[in-house]
């Protein structure tokens, strides 16, 4: 059985005033509670380590070796603490921050290199994958923020939205090949923008697959079809795209989410307020 550290506290005070009737006193209890609170001590170490004498009391050896090792640790608890603390109150540390890639496009530079500058002692590892994978992570405590679209809400996450985007047809100036669809078939804003296509008269004889939606970007800049993407995901790869007139949307909202135990976190708390600071402007 390991002793509490008030129990050590205590020890630690009888020994340096050699009275338990003194100690207790200092301690601001009672000597009966400090004579059991020594009692357990003994139990938990397994040997005595009091001799008590008229004058008051004296250290075994065992006492004598422990109030070495107490004093010691008692130091190495109290910087601890204070390095515990500082994660609380400082801006510092490592800290990991997940997203999809093609998020991580256009979001990571509308907030990290300013982040990293104002805050030197704060390291930044970065995850990509689908945004449900991202949330799950956050969740398991796999990752501390996640930016991510459409997330379902949780009770054990802090969410805020920090944007919108819609998912439409795009093309380029130069299109060449009117009759091709490019897109990511196992997104759902695909596929419901197709179902709703169908019902809207637009038709298109091949599709191209692709899971990477910088590739149908830059296939759709180089006129290579008509692309399904977020208009953020369009905007960030060329200024040659446009949205096609009268063509379905799918909105999107975007949201960094975080576990709720971290809330309090003085360099979460700078991060997240970095983020939602980079989406607004």
């Amino acid at each position: 059985m390991l002793p509490s550290s008030a129990d050590l506290s205590y020890f630690i005070a009888i020994a340096q005033a050699s009275n338990l009737t003194k100690a207790a006193t200092h301690l601001g209890i009672s000597q009966p509670s400090l004579t059991l609170a020594m009692q357990r001590l003994e139990h938990a170490v397994g040997t005595q380590l009091f001799i008590r004498t008229r004058q008051g009391v004296n250290l075994t050896k065992p006492g004598e070796r422990l109030l070495f090792e107490a004093r010691s640790l008692m130091s190495r608890w109290e910087e601890l603490r204070g390095h515990t603390l500082s994660t609380m109150n400082e801006v510092r540390g490592r800290f990991s921050v997940g997203c999809h890639a093609s998020v991580a496009r256009y979001s990571l530079p509308l907030f990290l290199p300013a982040l990293l500058l104002e805050h030197p002692d704060l390291e930044i590892s970065l995850e990509h994958d689908l945004s449900r994978t991202i949330t799950q992570k956050v969740l398991a405590l796999d990752l501390d923020v996640g930016i991510v679209v459409n997330p379902v809400p949780h009770p054990d996450l802090v969410m805020r939205c920090v944007a919108k985007d819609t998912v439409t047809l795009w093309r380029s100036k130069n299109l060449n090949n009117e009759d091709v669809l490019i897109g990511e078939p196992s997104l759902i804003q695909t596929q419901t923008l197709i179902a709703k296509m169908k019902r809207q008269g637009f038709r298109f004889k091949r599709l191209i697959e692709s899971s990477n939606l910088e590739v149908i970007a830059a296939l759709t800049a180089a006129g290579g079809g008509t692309g399904i993407l977020p208009a953020r995901v369009a905007h960030a790869e060329s200024d040659e795209l446009y949205a096609v007139k009268n063509a379905p949307v799918f909105n999107d909202e975007i949201f960094l989410i975080y576990r709720v135990e971290n809330k309090n976190v003085r360099a979460m708390q700078a991060l997240s307020q970095a983020i939602q600071k980079g989406f607004k402007n």
